[in-house]
């Protein structure tokens, strides 16, 4: 019989990065499984839902090589959950089970054959690979993913489009309703590429990047990327599909710009939030004599009003947009102001960081 024996949290930590793309029910029940197998001193995990697959290692003192097998992957994460801190894990396999001890603890798991596992392998060479610290990259996906859409029929919105090009990576997203787009400078130069990312992969890949100077390699290869994170290994399939003319819609003119507190305009939106239509959700706006007013009621004739002083002496501006739009950008930014462009109260509304060219967010207009 092998077996493993192990400090809890040498496999609870590295499981956690694994089993966020895994589904209780699945009609494959493989792929409710983990792959757990030993490399060179080291406990490797991976899980896969047939579009992406996240491998995690840990090391492990006086590790014995062993044959792989799976078991149920959050059966595992819940019973290592609830052991104490620090507890003492040895897991033993043999004749299609799993027995897992700690003290006086067992728990008898069922396993599944590790050959039927269906690993996702790489195809071919990377036609493109950079590196930046992850920090930068979570950053830039804080700032486009919620433009996502979600179950639309045009499938090539349901991700995020990522470019390489001129020494900067690029990310895009949009919902048909609003884009949103930010970049960030990179250590070196390769040839242009560009993916769709599906909505999943972004979010796991969102959650599995830490605020850490620590690298990234993004490795782009034929419809697949691959994310390496020190200990764990993200692929994905990519949507093969065109994206939408972003450029044309970031590098709309504009006649009319006002410079926004970001926390003045946040805090009063969600104020007026209170009783927006949980329908309709819209905002009106009102520019005028300086004065930047926020207007919101619902069907109930409920009504909330706010207004603050702005930098502002053009012509009047009236126009409405869903709030949650506006509050989803507001909470992702960092910068103390904001930027309102339009051209007029029927076209697109653009925010961006005075000063700055690395972000932009176009919200249209609701027609009231």
């Amino acid at each position: 019989m092998q077996s493993i024996h192990v400090n809890r949290e040498v496999l609870l930590k590295p499981l956690q990065c694994v089993t966020g793309i895994v589904e209780r029910k699945q009609t494959m029940p493989i792929l409710s499984n983990v792959l757990i197998g030993s490399h060179a001193g080291f406990i490797s995990l991976l899980t896969t839902d047939n579009e992406i697959q996240i491998d995690a290692k840990a090391a492990a003192e006086n590790l014995e090589p062993f044959t792989p097998f799976t078991v149920g992957a959050k059966k595992l994460q819940d019973i290592l959950k609830s052991l104490p801190e620090g507890a003492p894990v040895k897991i033993e396999f043999a004749d299609g089970k799993v027995v897992l001890r700690s003290d006086h603890i067992r728990f008898i798991l069922q396993t599944l054959p590790h050959s039927d596992f269906p690993i996702i392998q790489e195809k071919g060479e990377a036609r493109s690979s950079v590196s930046l610290p992850q920090s930068d990259l979570r950053k830039l996906l804080s700032l486009v993913q919620y433009a996502m859409a979600q179950q639309d029929i045009r499938y090539y919105l349901n991700g995020l489009l990522m470019i390489i090009e001129d020494g900067f990576i690029k990310v895009v997203a949009t919902d048909g309703h609003r884009l949103a787009y930010a970049c960030s400078p990179l250590e070196s130069e390769c040839e242009r590429q560009e993916i769709i990312l599906p909505r999943k992969t972004v979010h796991e890949l969102y959650r599995l990047l830490g605020d850490t100077k620590d690298p990234v390699r993004i490795s782009l290869m034929q419809n697949q990327a691959k994310f390496n994170l020190s200990d764990v290994t993200l692929i994905s399939k990519v949507i093969d599909a065109k994206f939408p003319d972003y450029k044309r819609v970031i590098h709309a003119a504009a006649s009319r710009t006002i410079d926004v507190e970001r926390a003045t305009l946040l805090q009063a939106l969600q104020r007026t939030a209170i009783l927006a239509s949980d329908k309709v959700r819209s905002v009106r706006l009102v520019i005028e004599n300086g004065i930047f007013s926020i207007l919101c009621n619902n069907s109930e004739h409920e009504e909330a009003e706010e207004e603050f002083p702005v930098i502002y002496s053009g012509d009047k501006l009236d126009v409405s947009f869903n709030i949650t739009y506006l509050l989803d950008i507001l909470v992702s930014l960092d910068a103390k102001s904001t930027l309102f462009s339009f051209s007029d109260p029927n076209n697109s509304l653009v925010i961006s960081i005075p000063g700055s060219d690395d972000f932009k967010y176009v919200v249209m207009p609701m027609r009231i």
